[in-house]
């Protein structure tokens, strides 16, 4: 990985420092490359896919809040009933996103792996590591559910900023 993230540095794509983040140039070079990805799919598929995770991240969202938050107030997870209960819903949101993966990945495979990533976080929250649920900067189920909205949205020919004005990517 650091051998193609110094190439990626070096021919201007990325930015190097206290975090790695996509230059300006990179940005251009990766819609170029999206936009080339979207030609060859059935863009009525991914709408589709994208509007059925519309109704799941819905439901995912308020998952997280009620993780975070119990009766309006941080959460302190000392009402075991109360966390079991927030995180039973987990299986279900899993259960409706992962044919919705699927079909995204029908027409765009490299999609597929968010089946994987979710999994993995999904076991982790399964043997008592809660923290994988939601916390930031690893691969936790929120984190990875990001980026596939992320991916979907850019899927489906959107920009964040269109989707978070309409209310969908808030």
């Amino acid at each position: 990985v650091a051998d193609i993230v110094d190439r990626l540095t070096r021919s201007g794509l990325l930015i190097a420092g206290e975090t790695l983040r996509v230059s300006p140039a990179g940005r251009v070079r990766l819609d170029e490359l999206l936009t080339d990805e979207r030609q060859n799919v059935d863009r009525e598929a991914l709408s589709a896919a994208y509007g059925d995770f519309g109704a799941v991240n819905a439901e995912f969202k308020a998952l997280v809040t009620d993780w975070q938050l119990k009766a309006g107030q941080p959460n302190t997870h000392q009402d075991v009933d109360y966390d079991a209960a927030v995180l039973a819903r987990l299986d279900t949101v899993h259960q409706r996103v992962t044919p919705i993966i699927a079909a995204a990945a029908a027409q765009l495979p490299r999609l597929s792996r968010y089946s994987a990533k979710l999994q993995a976080a999904l076991d982790k929250v399964h043997v008592g590591e809660t923290l994988w649920l939601s916390r930031p900067i690893i691969d936790s189920y929120h984190t990875v559910w990001f980026e596939l909205h992320e991916e979907l949205i850019l899927a489906a020919g959107l920009t964040r900023s269109a989707e978070a004005r309409s209310g969908d990517a808030q």
